[in-house]
């Protein structure tokens, strides 16, 4: 016969229950010590019935092992504070947060000519020579920032220049070769018109005659 899945719930009859207290407390002291024996762990179980009465196994010493237990609380305690305690200390951190943060919104708003209606002398001399401050800070910043930027101006013009001078180089080489070879071509021409000069007429006859012909102009 199959054993039904016992449900987790408080069983009403009292007789039943009472039953059901005397076996699983048995169960569980025996599987208490077979913990303790196979495992060689120090363990302590301490059960209270309905009625109050008390069942207890420790492997050694229960006094031993309670005050271990409590002796290792503390240590965590102290290490890893309470939830409680964390949460305290971050909501006043964050109510310290929003009083810098108010603080320096109104210290915002007074720096640019804002709610200084409730301002003393003091309060404005100190508002005034913040910005004498700020103003100088500014200025040197602004004057080195033109600094560099000549300096940019000035190395870009000087890589431009060079840049020019290659490029003239280049075109003066070029030009200079580009006459030679016109030279070169002039003389060319002159020496193919010398030889065109050269008497190309068509003359019949025996070459002895054509030796006595007179010069025709």
């Amino acid at each position: 016969m199959v054993r039904g899945k016992t449900q987790m719930r408080r069983i009403e009859n009292a007789t039943s229950r009472q039953v059901t207290f005397s076996k699983r407390r048995n169960g569980l002291l025996k599987k208490a010590f077979e913990l303790s024996v196979l495992c060689d762990a120090e363990v302590a179980l301490i059960i209270f019935s309905p009625r109050g009465k008390l069942y207890e196994f420790a492997s050694s010493s229960m006094h031993e092992t309670i005050e271990r237990y409590q002796k290792h609380t503390k240590e965590i305690q102290a290490n890893n504070p309470p939830a409680e305690h964390n949460m305290q200390h971050l909501k006043h951190e964050a109510a310290s947060m929003l009083k810098k943060i108010e603080q320096l919104e109104t210290s915002k708003r007074k720096l640019l000519g804002e709610g200084l209606g409730t301002c003393t002398i003091e309060e404005l001399q100190q508002l005034e020579q913040q910005l004498e401050r700020s103003v100088t800070t500014i200025r040197a910043r602004k004057m080195q920032v033109y600094k560099q930027q000549i300096e940019h101006l000035k190395e870009k013009g000087r890589a431009l220049a060079a840049e020019n001078a290659m490029l003239s180089e280049k075109f003066g080489l070029e030009t200079q070769q580009r006459g030679s070879n016109e030279e070169r071509a002039v003389g060319t021409s002159a020496e193919i018109s010398e030889v065109s000069d050269v008497e190309t007429e068509l003359f019949i006859g025996p070459p002895e005659t054509r030796n006595k012909r007179p010069f025709q102009k």
